[in-house]
């Protein structure tokens, strides 16, 4: 597997709109009054094409932070809709790949597929799509249900989702439409298919009325690390989005992905693992440092507690946040991310913590240094085969953007991971992704 020619891939994620922290927008350095102001992202987005960043990764829930009394005081809850934003994203630029994120809970497959091939053509073939299931109650309660599908059954609800949209994508053959005038025919019949789907969750008959997206169909991320959602990327994903962990899990976590992709028939080179990596820059060890305690700062001790409880699947808010945590949350109950809430166990199982360092461990995971130690981290990781690339969320935007593509892309070109120009063409050809054979062509 080991290649010394190959380059790492780049996403450039935004969580919230003014960054990876649910309150960076207290950061001294946002301005939160730009979050729906098209501008704002415009300028973001063009940066990150300058920097010929792989693709553009956009974040997205379907509710309000408010599970407590004080959440909605002190958490970022407004952000655009994701395939609005990238339609007027594409039209802005010409090369970055665009990354919306779609809940399968909460959409249907024709939907979908007509909006994200929609947006592959506008785009000439720009689009991924960050297939998510959503984890809150909170989100059913905006769609007619009182709570959240049960883990296993949100999973395989998404499984048959990828599997019905992928089939709409493949309505049209390449060669379909005839367009001749002097006959009156506009399609031949024979390359038009009907899906005529029937599964478990959805019934679709088909075929999508916009032809085949030029990329095949858009380039398809997954985040999941529990067993299901693992086992859904092997079967389904091309870019896979973990958590970044400590060297030896993150590789372990690569093999593992990459050796299930056999029994689909798929090979290792056809699934990029991008870990997410934060980082936090200083031009001396000082300032990274300082501009850390800045961003360890923002989550006020309210805030915190609500964060902590969601992911506890139990409320602490009456809880000191510096005593020791006084239980270990079980799996059994918690309908959340089973990968996080398996992680705290795990945590709490080593050493008794107090919420606070709790929060600290699975919340703040930032890598802060200057750009000789950024680089070198993500260079290590890269190259003992624990990632293909990295989706990075920043700190804070436009600032930690900006940081990263003056500091640390030089060192990253000087050692040559990183491109200097687009190879042209779509965002496969950006990640070296092929393209996917029309199933009715084969």
């Amino acid at each position: 597997m080991g290649n010394n020619n190959r380059q790492m891939s780049l996403g450039a994620m935004m969580f919230y709109p003014s960054g990876e922290n649910i309150a960076s927008w207290r950061h001294p350095e946002v301005d939160a009054s730009q979050m729906l102001d098209f501008d704002y992202y415009k300028n973001i987005v063009q940066a990150a094409e300058r920097a010929k960043f792989d693709l553009f990764f956009y974040a997205d829930n379907l509710y309000v932070w408010d599970r407590y009394d004080s959440s909605i005081r002190g958490a970022n809850s407004i952000r655009p809709e994701p395939i609005t934003l990238m339609a007027a994203l594409a039209s802005v630029t010409k090369h970055i790949g665009l990354a919306p994120t779609i809940s399968t809970s909460y959409n249907e497959p024709y939907h979908i597929a007509r909006k994200m091939a929609t947006l592959d053509h506008f785009s000439k073939g720009r689009t991924a799509w960050n297939v998510i299931t959503s984890s809150a109650d909170e989100e059913a309660q905006n769609f007619n249900k009182e709570k959240h599908l049960e883990h296993s059954t949100r999973y395989r609800r998404a499984a048959e989702f990828v599997d019905v949209t992928l089939g709409l994508f493949d309505s049209w053959e390449e060669d379909s439409i005839v367009m001749n005038k002097e006959s009156g025919e506009f399609a031949d019949p024979e390359k038009v298919h009907y899906l005529n789907h029937s599964g478990e969750f959805f019934k679709v008959r088909g075929p999508l009325n916009v032809s085949r997206p030029p990329q095949g169909h858009p380039v398809l991320v997954q985040a999941g690390a529990s067993e299901s959602g693992k086992e859904l990327a092997a079967r389904t994903a091309e870019v896979i989005f973990s958590p970044f962990v400590p060297l030896e899990d993150a590789k372990a976590f690569y093999r593992d992905v990459k050796g299930r992709l056999a029994k689909y028939g798929r090979e290792p080179h056809e699934v990029k693992i991008m870990p997410s990596f934060i980082p936090i820059v200083g031009r001396t060890e000082a300032e990274a440092k300082e501009q850390l305690e800045i961003v360890g700062d923002l989550i006020p001790d309210a805030l915190c507690r609500d964060l902590l409880s969601h992911y506890l699947g139990q409320d602490i808010s009456h809880l000191s946040l510096d005593e020791p945590l006084p239980f270990i949350p079980s799996q059994e109950n918690n309908n959340q991310s089973k990968s996080r809430i398996d992680r705290v166990i795990r945590l709490l199982e080593k050493e008794r913590l107090t919420p606070r360092q709790l929060f600290k461990k699975i919340y703040n995971n930032s890598f802060a240094g200057t750009p000789e130690q950024v680089a070198d981290v993500m260079e290590t990781y890269f190259k003992e085969e624990a990632a293909d690339g990295f989706i990075m969320p920043f700190a804070h935007l436009p600032g930690g953007l900006d940081d990263f593509i003056e500091l640390v892309l030089p060192e990253l070109r000087r050692k040559g991971l990183f491109r200097t120009e687009y190879p042209g063409g779509t965002l496969r050809d950006t990640l070296g992704l092929t393209r996917p054979v029309n199933r009715y062509s084969r």
